[in-house]
């Protein structure tokens, strides 16, 4: 998982990056049928997953490497227990009732991730992971942004709704596999939706001098098309159970 690539900009991450609807946990929580023992969030960030998963009430326990990072989760949930870690590396004590997380699968290795979460789940464990996706309301707006954005061959991945419950099911190491999606609207003003992009992977990727030159370009687009972008936030909640070696589906 990259650990130094959002802990450049900690601070505007944690302002500029959508919440999650109350609605989700109501979700998660159906899911479960109960107040876990544990949630164990990966990959937790400045917490706005941990936003969404202290609203089922159980003990928070949350991995995040960068230290940058880790230090506005920890401002802003000190009844959690911060570990600076590793989804890859960190070893619990015990096996976990939940692992959950947000926008963090696509960081992790597609060959031992799913592997990875079901080794350290108990017996039916859950997994509980939210993916979103920032698409256009209006298809002109993304015409004019997409042409910005994939000027230069790199182009920001464009994934399915459904592909991090295909992942589950495609691994055979989970059961009881669900997708509820959650989607809204969020009209952004130029300078705050550069600020959001500033804080995409793809772009902390690139070249400082291209960087600057993607937000002229992308300044300029959305200028063009009245100063406004219409945000649709494809959100997820991807759900499943982890299954004993040997036991159907």
């Amino acid at each position: 998982m990259a650990t130094t690539v959002f802990g450049e900009v900690a601070a505007q991450y944690d302002d500029i990056r959508p919440g999650y609807p109350v609605e989700m946990a109501d979700a998660l929580a159906a899911y479960l049928g109960g107040t876990p023992e544990l949630i164990a969030e990966i990959g937790a960030g400045t917490g706005k997953g941990t936003e969404l998963f202290s609203r089922l009430g159980a003990p928070m326990l949350c991995l995040e490497p960068d230290p940058r990072m880790a230090e506005h989760l920890r401002a802003k949930f000190p009844q959690a227990e911060v570990v600076g870690a590793d989804f890859e590396s960190w070893a619990p004590s015990r096996l976990l009732p939940v692992v959950a997380g947000t926008l963090v699968w696509h960081l992790l290795d597609p060959a031992t991730r799913c592997q990875r979460a079901h080794a350290l789940l108990q017996e039916g464990g859950v997994i509980a992971l939210i993916g979103r996706k920032h698409a256009y309301v209006d298809p002109a707006e993304q015409a004019a942004l997409d042409a910005v954005f994939s000027a230069d061959g790199k182009s920001y991945p464009d994934r399915r709704p459904e592909w991090i419950v295909d992942d589950f099911t495609a691994s055979g190491l989970f059961r009881d596999v669900e997708l509820r999606r959650f989607d809204s609207e969020l009209p952004l003003a130029t300078e705050r939706y550069l600020r959001l992009v500033e804080t995409f992977s793809p772009f902390r990727l690139r070249t400082p001098e291209r960087q600057q030159s993607l937000l002229a370009e992308l300044r300029a687009a959305v200028d063009g098309i009245g100063g406004v972008v219409h945000l649709r936030l494809e959100t997820t909640l991807n759900l499943g159970r982890r299954l004993s070696l040997g036991q159907g589906r």
